[in-house]
């Protein structure tokens, strides 16, 4: 048997035990394990945007787990079993792939994205943005949406076009503020801003969330960097001067941090 088999199997059996054996392991449900997976996944994340490489392969491994434990839960209520689940991805992966296990013939990545987009609305789906969660978060969600719409050819063409758009949405979302709108439209341009922010990260291959979050935590550094150096000159940097803040947030860019 092949060593991760081997490996996978006896992680089924552990849960399996445990199931049996731990209290704490054996009050769990679908429902409770469920706050727990977005955890896991949010961890998994974190680890991947600090690309710490021993700390993804630890949080793949609790993901793993997680998806073992819904399974094991599954099959004591007689709904699903941990075969099922995997033999149900193996199918829609081969029958999603017909340019790979079919005679389907595409010339680039988006052709692949098109026909995925199409089997889907075949296999029932009312609308192609029907499978972006509604809770995801809202950037994570406006960059899923487009990329689905561009999955069947509603994009724009070029970069420059959606520059323009993003310029367009600015000056109106200023006209608005210059104006005294109510806060619900200056809301509501200010929105079209990020959406077509998000939109024109895609046209430059930039994940807007990773860069976002980049961006969060290299102020996080130096701001913390900010507050050691005021607690080494002894002051409270509500008592410092935005000049000396300035100097010290300056000094920090030149840190190894980042």
């Amino acid at each position: 048997m092949r060593p991760e088999l081997k490996a996978f199997e006896r992680l089924i059996e552990i849960i399996a035990e445990l199931r049996v054996g731990c209290p704490w392991d054996r009050k769990q449900t679908l429902e409770s394990l469920r706050y727990l997976t977005i955890e896991e996944t949010y961890e998994l994340s974190d680890a991947i945007i600090d690309r710490d490489l021993d700390e993804i392969k630890k949080e793949l491994g609790d993901l793993i787990m997680h998806i073992v434990f819904y399974a094991q839960i599954g099959s004591e209520t007689h709904d699903f079993t941990i075969a099922e689940v995997i033999q149900s991805v193996n199918e829609k992966l081969i029958r999603r792939h017909p340019h790979i296990y079919g005679d389907v013939e595409v010339a680039n990545e988006e052709e692949v994205k098109r026909n995925w987009e199409r089997i889907k609305l075949k296999e029932g789906k009312k609308s192609v943005l029907e499978g972006v969660p509604k809770s995801l978060p809202a950037m994570v969600k406006a960059n899923r949406i487009q990329e689905k719409a561009r999955g069947i050819g509603f994009d724009w063409d070029h970069e420059s076009q959606v520059w323009d758009k993003l310029m367009e949405e600015i000056g109106e979302l200023k006209e608005e503020i210059d104006s005294g709108a109510q806060k619900e439209k200056v809301e509501g341009e200010f929105g079209d801003v990020l959406f077509s922010m998000i939109n024109y990260a895609r046209f430059v291959d930039v994940n807007p969330e990773d860069a976002l979050e980049r961006t969060n935590k290299k102020f996080i550094n130096r701001f913390q960097y900010l507050e050691t150096k005021a607690s080494e000159m002894k002051k409270d940097l509500s008592d410092m001067t935005l000049e000396e803040m300035e100097s010290i947030w300056q000094e920090a860019k030149t840190q190894s941090m980042p």
